[in-house]
C-alpha cells in the first residue's frame, strides 16, 4: 500500500490504520493473525489504547517477530497526573512488546478539568515529555471528542498529532480541524471512519474520506476481510460520484435525528447523566466485547434511568436531539444486550 507522510513527524505511514478496538473480541491466535495479515497488506501504522483491555497484549502478540521499525505503533493513556502516565506508558511498552512508541497520545481531552489536570505541574503531560526526552515514545499527541477542546489543544504547538472523529455524517472536523492540522503540519488520525460501526458501506465511507488528503483513517478491525476491503477501496483511489453524494445525503438524512456527536454541548445535566455516553450504546455494542460493554455503561445507563424528561438538553443540542427518547432507546439497546 502506498505511504504518506504523517505531518511533522515525518513517519512515512499507510493511507489506513488498524484500529485495536474490536481485536479485545477475537481469540489471542487469531487476533495475531490477523494483525501479521494486515501488515502483509502493507498496512504498517496500528492504533490501540491502554484502556482496549487485551488489545495491546493481542496485538505484542501479533507483531512479535516481525521488524519493529517497519511498523508505526499508536497507543493512547487516559491518565490525567505523571505518575499514572509513566505506569500505564511502562505496561503498554510490556504489553506491546516494544521499548518504545512511535506516538503515544493523552487519551480523550475531551473537558475542561482533564486539560488542566493533564497540563498542571506533575501533570500526565509532564510524563510524555519526559518519555519522547528518554527515547520511550517518539511523538506525543492526543484524542479528542470535543471540538473546542481539539483546535485549543492542537494551537499549543506541545503534540505532534491530533485524532478526532470523522466521517460523512460526524463531519465537523472537515471545516476547521483538518485544515487547521494541515496548517500546522499536525498528523490527523480520522477516528470512527466507519461510524463507531454504524455505517455499513465501507466504499462509500472510504470514498468520502480519501477527498482529504492528510488523514488517516483508524477503522477498527475485527476480521481480516474488512481490512481487505478498504485496503482495495484505498488502492483503486475511485473519487467520490454523485450517486455516492446522493446516498451520503440520503443517510444524513435519516441518521441525523438519532446520531450524538459526543460534543456534549446538552451538559450540564440536573441528574448528572453522562448523556454522550449513554447515547453510544449501539455504537459500543457493535466494538466492544460484552463484558467490557458492560463495564462501561452499566454506570451511566444506570443514572440515565433517573432522567427528568426536563428537555432542557434539547434545547443545548445543536443538532436538535430528541435526547430523552434517545435514552429511553439506548437504555432498551442495553437491556438487550445485557439481559
Amino acid at each position: 500500500m502506498e505511504k504518506t507522510r504523517f505531518g511533522k513527524t515525518e513517519l512515512m505511514v499507510s493511507k489506513v490504520a488498524f484500529g485495536g478496538i474490536p481485536v479485545m473480541r477475537v481469540p489471542k491466535d487469531e487476533a495475531a493473525k490477523l494483525i501479521r495479515e494486515t501488515v502483509d497488506l502493507g498496512i504498517n501504522f496500528i492504533d490501540t489504547a491502554h484502556g482496549y483491555a487485551d488489545s495491546e497484549e493481542k496485538i505484542g502478540h501479533g507483531i512479535k517477530g516481525l521488524k519493529r521499525e517497519e511498523l508505526i505503533i499508536a497507543t493512547k493513556s487516559p491518565a490525567n497526573d505523571k505518575k499514572t502516565f509513566n505506569e500505564q506508558l511502562d505496561l503498554s511498552l510490556k504489553r506491546l512488546g516494544t521499548d518504545y512508541i512511535d506516538i503515544m497520545q493523552i487519551h480523550n481531552i475531551g473537558s475542561i478539568e482533564k486539560r488542566d489536570a493533564v497540563f498542571a505541574p506533575g501533570g500526565a503531560y509532564e510524563g510524555l515529555q519526559e518519555a519522547v526526552k528518554t527515547g520511550k515514545v517518539r511523538f506525543p499527541g492526543f484524542s479528542s471528542h470535543s471540538l473546542e477542546l481539539c483546535i485549543e489543544m492542537m494551537k499549543t504547538g506541545k503534540f505532534a498529532s491530533v485524532q478526532f472523529p470523522f466521517n460523512f455524517i460526524d463531519n465537523t472536523a472537515a471545516k476547521e480541524v483538518i485544515p487547521l492540522a494541515k496548517e500546522l503540519d499536525m498528523g490527523f488520525i480520522a477516528m470512527k471512519p466507519m461510524g463507531g460501526g454504524r455505517l455499513e458501506s465501507a466504499e462509500l465511507a472510504f470514498r468520502y474520506l480519501m477527498q482529504f488528503d492528510n488523514i488517516i483513517p483508524d477503522p477498527g478491525i475485527e476480521k481480516i476481510e474488512e481490512i481487505r476491503e478498504i485496503a482495495q477501496i484505498i488502492e483503486k483511489k475511485q473519487t467520490i460520484t454523485a450517486e455516492d453524494k446522493e446516498k451520503i445525503n440520503k443517510l444524513r438524512a435519516e441518521f441525523g435525528s438519532t446520531w450524538c456527536h459526543r460534543c456534549d454541548y446538552c451538559q450540564p445535566c440536573p441528574q448528572n447523566i453522562d448523556i454522550s455516553w449513554v447515547l453510544c450504546a449501539e455504537s459500543c455494542e457493535k466494538r466492544f466485547t460484552k463484558e467490557r460493554f458492560k463495564l462501561m455503561l452499566a454506570q451511566p445507563v444506570e443514572k440515565a434511568r433517573t432522567c427528568l424528561q426536563c428537555r432542557e438538553c434539547v434545547k443545548r443540542c445543536p443538532y436538535h436531539l430528541d435526547i430523552p427518547e434517545l435514552i429511553k432507546l439506548n437504555i432498551k439497546v442495553w437491556e438487550r444486550v445485557t439481559g
